[in-house]
């Protein structure tokens, strides 16, 4: 289903933005609901679901955080995310410096934290069970970890020397976190040890530090602006300004050396990127100027780019449930990736190619010639 995503031509999204898309989050708990954040501070609600229970439909928004709300943010949103277990809250973060908590239901922010620089990225775990740390990333190299049962930033992970871009907790290990800055580096760290940082991901595998020390445990040559795990947490997908997207394993630390080419990316800051989820094998969707490149995860291989927007993507998010793509992009829609229903072939062809007796659809199009794979 994933190798034949396209732009849905009978799925719109309504378009409800009247500025670029910086992130999507779709819950976990149905699939059927998604938030968008916009560069003007805009968030909107939506419903995938098709009620009209139609082939061509419009997904719904249902409500949104606009201009005229007295808590809007004041500056680009550019994360947000869905509280893990339950639809009832959600998190947004932006460059007005602030993270907040809202109450779905009224629309109201439960709670506010305030920060001394503006948020790039933010990340509740999706398995924690002891915890409530929402992880935050600012202009500070420090990264900032809140507490939504006290309510309080309880606690701070130095290390960083640059701001950090992309924080994201493993959805193996409920107190590991990843953090990537532009000091080029990627951290690991366990958040119930005082030092925290369990490891500083080396692309070398530490083959050049001996030859000088500056250079070692750099994750990439470059800002480091994207983290993203594999589904099973075994791995950790980067992905630098020096063009490169790398896959290391999160036990070892250890750069697995998959190539995949030259990944384009030109963001200034956290570029939101996702895998997908159940299949085999798995995929990584990367923005890529106004494409999405679609990559196998662990042999390197670019697949295909979806073309469809007019400008920069600056985010994508896979639903699982249905192998379904949605993307934002700076051209303000949110386009829909379905797999293609294989057409019926038609009858003056089907008589010539295939054989006389009727087929069990069963065995049609079981094959696939050798062009037509990947």
């Amino acid at each position: 289903r994933v190798l034949s995503l396209e732009l849905n031509k009978d799925r719109d999204v309504e378009r409800i933005h009247g500025s670029g898309i910086n992130t999507l989050d779709i819950e976990p708990v149905e699939g059927r609901y998604m938030l968008s954040g916009g560069s003007d501070g805009v968030i909107v609600l939506y419903d995938l679901e098709n009620l009209s229970r139609k082939p061509s439909y419009t997904c719904k928004a249902l409500c949104s955080v606009g201009r005229s709300h007295p808590d809007v943010h004041r500056y680009s949103v550019e994360t947000v995310q869905w509280y893990p277990y339950d639809t009832g809250m959600f998190t947004s973060s932006s460059f007005d410096k602030t993270l907040k908590i809202w109450d779905t239901n009224t629309l109201q922010p439960a709670d506010v934290f305030h920060f001394e620089g503006t948020v790039y990225s933010h990340h509740m775990s999706p398995v924690a069970t002891k915890h409530c740390l929402i992880a935050v990333g600012t202009k500070s190299p420090k990264v900032q970890l809140c507490d939504l049962k006290s309510g309080s930033c309880s606690h701070i992970l130095q290390g960083h020397r640059q701001e950090v871009l992309a924080v994201s907790w493993s959805p193996r290990h409920e107190y590991v976190l990843a953090t990537a800055s532009a000091d080029s580096r990627v951290k690991l760290w366990d958040v119930r040890r005082a030092s925290g940082c369990l490891a500083t991901l080396d692309q070398h595998n530490g083959e050049k530090s001996k030859a000088s020390s500056e250079a070692a445990n750099t994750a990439h040559n470059g800002r480091v602006n994207g983290l993203c795990y594999t589904n099973d947490g075994l791995h950790l997908l980067t992905i630098g300004t020096d063009d490169r997207m790398r896959l290391w394993n999160s036990s070892t630390g250890e750069n697995t050396l998959v190539n995949y080419g030259k990944v384009c990316n030109e963001s200034r800051k956290g570029l939101k990127f996702t895998t997908s989820c159940g299949c085999n094998p798995e995929f990584a969707f990367v923005p890529y100027g106004s494409t999405i490149a679609v990559y196998t995860v662990f042999t390197g291989e670019l697949i295909t780019m979806l073309r469809g927007h007019y400008s920069t993507v600056n985010c994508c998010v896979f639903q699982p449930n249905f192998q379904e793509l949605y993307s934002g992009s700076k051209d303000c829609n949110i386009l829909a990736w379905i797999p293609a229903l294989r057409e019926p072939v038609p009858d003056d062809i089907s008589e010539m190619s295939l054989p006389q007796q009727p087929l069990n659809p069963a065995y049609e199009d079981a094959w696939s010639s050798s062009d037509d794979e990947g």
